[in-house]
């Protein structure tokens, strides 16, 4: 299976996943107190599912890739029992009384509004709730009844609208927090404070301009002493925190650099950098794949490359750059074994691969948890990933950051090349607290929307009308499908850079 595939499934599985949990939320809270919810699908349905069922008389009926069953709507009739008309011309409908629906068939899904239809669309991004009685992007407000019904989410006090509207975020921050705790009982956490790095910090040339040199060690943010940071850690800091003033350990001596106010912006203009500081590693050979370039110029196991093409290349960052430089090329490697330098030729394929491993010379400290220890370890996790997004999330509101904004693609990017059940619930999880924070955002259409009018209902009084819910969440849905195309726009447009 391609590398694409492999990504683009694990992409689809994980967002599936956490769509239905999320919507499982408002769904549980909406059943709690009563409120019916219409449909439940996984995926999108336009016109056709490819499964969906429903409980009739107490038993589950099925139906396969059949068309979407019709609105319990009928035509608007006036006095006289004519057709009635919007002022552009086009029929209007109203939902169907109770008469209507007794009058249907026995097998007409519609005759049963009090139960919920389940199914799985064909297009596989996303999901839907459809709770009764609420406006929202499957419902406009002429689909309501012009009387609310108790089993109506718009009939429920403030509080219990709250509850159902905000039930999606708490799932998934919930999910995420199970999820890290899942990973740290099974796998544990490794850690590698940057002050134990054995050869110091490897910085891009974005940082290098600003004075840092490869192998230096950081000591100190702002007089903050930053030794016992993880990479992470650190990354945020130099990103996130403003012009700063970094005490650096080279050699022996201490040195100052001051990052800049505006690095981030620098950084981000600089996206084929990969990260602002990595660890520093010499490339010496693990092991040779036999008759691969390596094997061929006689590089064998310790040996250390320090240089293609007379090119210094101490670190093992910096063979790769080199080495991506000449594919499919004959090349010069100097390389030392026993203390002593070599010289040999070879040719690098099209990928421009020596076809060797490298010793991880990079050993950090695994922490094994126990289950009842995994809990708050995962809680702090998460917590930790939330206040670190939330503080990076600014940068989208610059010039930069809207520019490295991406959609499908960057996110299935972030998934491995092979299949990995750890790296793929860290994943799950960092998108978890992603669509947790990204839909509490204040925006109509999204969850903090809704729940920001129900804020200014308790504070006002005033409930806004069905009507405006409607154009205030058509106008939110207009603006995030422009903000997903832009997105997605940018990944075309680096792929096409490539």
């Amino acid at each position: 299976m391609s590398t694409f595939w492999i990504k683009a499934i694990q992409l689809i599985l994980s967002l599936s996943f956490l769509v239905v949990i999320h919507e499982l939320g408002h769904f549980t809270w909406a059943r709690l107190f009563k409120v019916r919810v219409e449909k439940f699908y996984v995926f999108f349905n336009p016109s056709i599912s490819l499964i969906r069922w429903k409980k009739i008389n107490g038993k589950l009926q099925f139906r396969f890739l059949a068309p979407n069953t019709p609105e319990a709507m009928k035509e608007k009739l006036d006095a006289n029992g004519n057709q009635e008309f919007d002022n552009k011309g086009k029929p209007i409908y109203v939902p169907m009384t109770q008469e209507d629906l007794d009058k249907l068939p026995d097998d007409d899904w519609r005759k049963y509004p009090e139960t919920t239809e389940w199914g799985i669309g064909w297009l596989p991004f996303g999901g839907y709730c459809r709770i009764a009685g609420m406006v929202d992007e499957t419902t406009s407000s002429d689909q309501l009844a012009s009387e609310p019904q108790p089993w109506e989410y718009r009939s429920q006090s403030a509080w219990k609208r709250m509850l159902i509207i905000s039930g999606g975020v708490m799932v998934n921050f919930i999910a995420a927090l199970l999820i890290y705790a899942g990973i740290l009982h099974h796998w544990g956490d490794y850690v590698m404070p940057i002050s134990k790095a054995p050869y110091g910090l490897y910085y891009s040339e974005s940082m290098q301009n600003l004075g840092f040199e490869n192998g230096d060690k950081i000591l100190s943010l702002n007089g903050n002493n930053v030794e016992n940071y993880e990479l992470g850690d650190l990354l945020y800091d130099i990103l996130l925190n403003g012009e700063q003033q970094a005490q650096v350990l080279r050699g022996t001596e201490t040195l100052t650099v001051v990052i800049p106010k505006d690095y981030s912006k620098t950084f981000m203009s600089h996206q084929e950098e990969g990260s602002p500081v990595q660890y520093a590693m010499p490339f010496i050979i693990d092991s040779v794949i036999p008759n691969g370039p390596a094997d061929k110029a006689g590089l064998i196991s310790s040996d250390q490359v320090v240089a293609i093409n007379n090119i210094a290349t101490p670190y093992t960052i910096d063979v790769k750059k080199q080495l991506s430089l000449y594919s499919c090329d004959s090349i010069i490697i100097t390389y030392i074994r026993n203390e002593e330098q070599y010289t040999s030729m070879a040719y690098v394929g099209d990928k421009g691969l020596l076809s060797v491993t490298f010793k991880n010379l990079i050993e950090p400290e695994k922490i094994e948890y126990g289950f009842w220890e995994s809990i708050p370890a995962g809680v702090s996790l998460g917590w930790k990933t939330l206040v670190n997004y939330v503080r990076q999330f600014k940068l989208v509101f610059t010039k930069e950051g809207a520019e490295s904004l991406g959609g499908f693609g960057a996110i299935g990017s972030l998934f491995p090349n092979t299949w990995n059940w750890h790296a793929f619930w860290t994943m799950t999880a960092f998108l978890s607290i992603i669509l947790a924070f990204m839909n509490f955002l204040p925006i109509p259409g999204l969850d903090g929307g809704y729940f920001i009018f129900l804020i200014f209902e308790v504070i006002t009084g005033r409930k806004p009308s069905d009507k405006f819910m409607e154009w205030t969440t058509n106008i939110g849905f207009i603006l995030l499908l422009l903000l997903l195309i832009y997105a997605n726009g940018n990944d075309l447009v680096k792929w096409f850079k490539r």
